[in-house]
């Protein structure tokens, strides 16, 4: 129920989604390909692509990366497919966080970016991530984090008057999530865009 909401709302907003929040998904995405640390030569799984901005980036630094993405909104995927349609190596899904449509270990690295606060089910995101992860490879994550004020004041909000919504998280709640889907944190830190947006980053490796 919920994620038929959240296509519903993003299918509304496709159209002017890059132009609304340009500044910010600017901001965020290229803090994100930084901190990532993506090798050209790794195959990337990007959770809740959106209009397939964070590909479009990563394309400029290296035309050959090979990319997946997978998002619940068809109208939000229609602009990542034409954004990226001169790239044979570069392929969109629809799906689920919870239910990936791959092959066990099919990833070096899995991104998700200013998604986690929309998905119902966050451990079951995760446990589907580490099934594709390859066994050496790495998740990165950016989020809203509820350590910074703004944040916390924005999660009572969107709980009340957003129905697609559902919560942000400490960095230790996160991290707790990421630990009990068998993750271990190898990289983290909490960031401030502008006077107002406070998002956290996590690289998780597999549990040996």
């Amino acid at each position: 129920m919920i994620e038929t909401t959240v296509r519903k709302q993003y299918d509304h907003l496709a159209s002017v989604y890059d132009q609304r929040w340009k500044s910010y998904i600017a901001d965020t995405l290229s803090f994100l390909k930084t901190w990532a640390e993506i090798s050209p030569l790794d195959i990337v799984l990007d959770v809740a692509c959106g209009t397939g901005e964070f590909e479009r980036l990563l394309l400029t630094e290296n035309s050959t990366q090979s990319i997946v993405g997978v998002d619940i909104s068809d109208k939000m995927l229609a602009i990542a497919k034409q954004k990226c349609s001169v790239y044979t190596q570069v392929l969109f899904y629809t799906a689920s966080a919870s239910a990936l449509p791959f092959d066990n270990n099919s990833f070096d690295v899995i991104v998700s970016a200013n998604s986690f606060h929309y998905f119902d089910d966050p451990l079951a995101a995760l446990i589907e991530m580490k099934r594709v992860l390859k066994p050496d490879g790495k998740v990165v994550i950016i989020d809203w984090c509820k350590d910074y004020l703004f944040c916390k004041v924005l999660d009572i909000t969107l709980k009340i008057f957003d129905p697609a919504y559902q919560q942000c998280y400490t960095q230790n709640e996160f991290h707790g999530l990421l630990t009990s889907a068998n993750f271990a944190v190898s990289r983290a830190t909490k960031v401030r865009f502008g006077v107002f947006w406070g998002l956290m980053a996590a690289t998780a490796s597999l549990q040996d």
